[in-house]
């Protein structure tokens, strides 16, 4: 027995046996076709607890088809999940039915092989390292620690223990840890129900009950919606894609479609799957939580806008570049500059004459990018943005008055914008101007009344990337018509872009939503 165990074993009394019930879903917050349904493949894995309603026998679970009715829950926990095993089939024929199980197949597979859910230990490491300092455990040279339903008696690692949750979203885990020139994650794997201690059931039986109680969390008096919608927002974002009202917006717009529309944040990350979709109104990167949130919702099955692959392609220019490239459509004369070959930035400047315009691949907001007016501005603007990217690109400059902003949904027009320059500088967002000069002047148009061209080449750029909701940047110079980005999370603001459409705009997308809804729903019928 481990110094961590021997701990948890004084901390609870051994002489009572665990016969904590689960409480079922109070029946006046209960959803009609709600249920939860508890696998196990023997009955005596829960000899130690009271009978539920919710107890179902793994092979009972494989054998009879389900009649696809309401919402499940599944708490998967057989024995083992190795590959093609009951526990592994279990979770696969939840997935295939539409239910929501816990462990998913995603999961079981990364938990598999050190070589997958070794990704992105490093920050959980030194979080442990953080939590062990001048406590008795930091002391020993490893131990082994027992997460149920991300919970633990440990207190110091009680937010660890969250957050392996919400990497690993499984039942049981076993968590090993050793201690080399600092704290390592040495393995995680599944544990199982039935070799659980006396003391350890008292605890799972309560993290099970309390997990039961967040799955059903709708108030007795909260009305029944047909879908759940989050919306992953920061209220502390300085540039937010939706501002307050726009997010009130959305949940009266909610209320008139059937879509119970909840707002969360970046700590909600484990309660995705109590959702049907995800809407993020909040600036995506692929290296942060939002690239982490599509990734999760994508795999839990729910509806996603923005989906991750459009996040990946939006957020890299590089990308962006060649594939307009590729499908000759307008765009500013770009090359593509290597940190490996400096000699190259002079000749790149004689091609695209002076001034150019110098970006990072993934800036965002105006962010890393500088206009350059000569070779040497050139060469000290490379030297600085080689420092976040190993490639650059090099644009000409093209000055207009305004930026085109057409907003693209599901393939259509949804609204146009004129984007003017902030005051005084020569792109919308003006960082280091005063805060209410940081960005320029907004108009929204018609979508009629926008040019025909500006309008066509947007749809035809968004229709590349998907079919999601993107904001396509563009320049009119005379006779030319030129892509400048296309972003996957695009401003939808009060005030500005729905100054046309009005409630009009926020239905609209919601109705995107439910149209994928419904047709997912008709695919597992």
């Amino acid at each position: 027995m481990s110094a961590v165990q021997a701990n948890m074993a004084e901390v609870l009394d051994k002489s009572e046996r665990s016969t904590i019930t689960l409480s079922e879903e109070p029946p006046s917050t209960r959803r009609a076709g709600n249920r939860l349904l508890i696998l196990v493949e023997r009955k005596e894995d829960w000899a130690s607890y009271l009978p539920s309603e919710s107890l179902m026998l793994a092979q009972d679970y494989l054998e009879h088809s389900d009649d696809g009715a309401g919402r499940t829950q599944v708490i998967n926990l057989c024995r083992n999940y190795k590959y093609l095993g009951q526990g592994y089939y279990c979770s696969l024929l939840a997935e295939a039915r539409g239910h929501k199980v816990l462990p998913s197949v995603r999961s079981i597979s990364e938990l598999s092989r050190k070589a997958l859910y070794g990704v992105g230990l490093d920050d959980l490491e030194r979080t442990l390292e953080a939590a062990l300092v001048n406590h008795p455990y930091g002391s020993t040279e490893g131990f082994t620690l027992t997460l149920y339903f991300g919970k633990t008696l440990i207190t110091p690692l009680q937010a660890l223990g969250r957050q392996l949750f919400e990497a690993f979203p499984c039942p049981i885990l076993l968590v090993e840890f050793r201690r080399g020139e600092a704290w390592q994650i040495a393995g995680i794997k599944a544990g199982a129900l039935h070799k659980l201690r006396d003391e350890q059931q008292h605890v799972f039986a309560d993290a099970l009950d309390a997990f039961n109680r967040r799955t059903w969390r709708q108030p007795a008096s909260k009305r029944i919606a047909r879908f759940d919608l989050a919306i992953l927002h920061d209220p502390a974002e300085a540039l937010p894609p939706s501002n307050t009202l726009a997010l009130e917006r959305f949940v009266e717009a909610g209320k008139a479609l059937d879509i119970d529309v909840e707002l969360i944040e970046k700590k909600d990350y484990a309660r995705l799957a109590e959702f049907d979709a995800l809407f993020i109104r909040e600036t995506t990167r692929v290296d942060d939580h939002t690239y982490r949130f599509a990734k999760k919702a994508e795999s839990e099955g729910l509806v996603v806008i923005d989906d991750p692959s459009s996040i990946l392609r939006c957020t890299n220019k590089v990308y962006l570049a060649d594939l307009l490239k590729r499908r000759s459509l307008g765009m500013p004369a770009t090359e593509i500059l290597y940190k490996d070959r400096p000699q190259e930035l002079e000749q790149v400047g004689r091609r695209l004459g002076f001034p150019l315009v110098l970006k990072i691949p993934d800036g965002c907001f105006s962010r890393g990018v500088i206009k350059v007016a000569d070779a040497q501005a050139l060469a000290n603007a490379a030297q600085e943005l080689f420092e976040h990217s190993v490639l650059l690109l090099a644009q000409e400059y093209c000055y207009t008055e305004y930026d085109w902003r057409i907003g693209v949904l599901n393939g259509e027009a949804l609204y146009a914008c004129q984007y003017f320059m902030s005051k005084g500088h020569w792109q919308i967002y003006n960082h280091k101007a005063l805060a209410d000069e940081v960005n320029g002047k907004c108009r929204a148009v018609p979508v009629d009344q926008a040019p025909p061209a500006v309008v066509k080449l947007a749809v035809d750029t968004a229709r590349l990337i998907g079919e999601g909701l993107y904001g396509v940047d563009l320049k009119q110079c005379g006779e030319r018509v030129l892509v400048i980005e296309v972003n996957d999370n695009p401003n939808l603001d009060a005030g500005i872009e729905d100054a046309v459409l009005g409630d009009e705009l926020y239905r609209r997308v919601l109705q995107a939503f439910i149209q994928r809804l419904e047709l997912k729903q008709r695919g597992q019928a």
